[in-house]
């Protein structure tokens, strides 16, 4: 196991990712955030609070399951989560939120979704993982809070607080 990540390198790293985001959103105005479940939802749950500090104000803030978008719905099991867009996305720019991306798949099926809310203006994406070897989408990040090189039988595990009581990224040799 080798830590990519450690508590205090990760809190640096969720405020750079916000200091960007708000570099080039600025006021937000046009701007929604949209956390893809269930783990990217952890990392924008972190993300929209401290922009809403900076900015004093509230940023429209979404949550998106993509378990019936999944290219592998009929052969694994994912259980739903509830998705949760209470605006318009229509002419906006959305920011869609993972924890890791790896092969694009999971994006790929957000961007599916994400068009039955409506027609964005652009759509960008934030990882704070970017396992940048295996893709098999052309897919990649605007946001990136660490790029990855490894091999595929080495597995990214992101710890949260919240669930693992401790915040870090490991690579894990399996």
């Amino acid at each position: 196991m080798k830590t990519l990540l450690d508590t205090h390198q990760f809190e640096v790293v969720i405020q750079r990712l916000c200091h960007q985001l708000i570099e080039n959103h600025l006021s937000f105005d046009n701007t929604v955030i949209i956390g893809i479940q269930p783990r990217g939802i952890h990392l924008s749950d972190r993300i929209v609070p401290y922009i809403n500090k900076q900015l004093k104000k509230e940023v429209k803030y979404g949550k998106l399951d993509i378990t019936f978008y999944r290219d592998d719905f009929k052969s694994n099991f994912h259980s739903a989560n509830a998705t949760d867009i209470l605006f318009s996305i229509d002419g906006k720019n959305v920011i869609l939120v993972d924890d890791v991306l790896y092969t694009g798949r999971t994006i790929r099926s957000a961007l599916d979704a994400i068009l039955d809310y409506g027609r964005p203006e652009k759509v960008e994406l934030l990882t704070l993982i970017d396992r940048r070897f295996k893709r098999q989408l052309p897919i990649q990040a605007d946001y990136i809070g660490k790029t990855v090189d490894s091999i595929h039988s080495q597995r990214v595990k992101v710890f949260w607080k919240e669930n693992d009581k401790k915040n870090q990224v490991v690579l894990l040799d399996e």
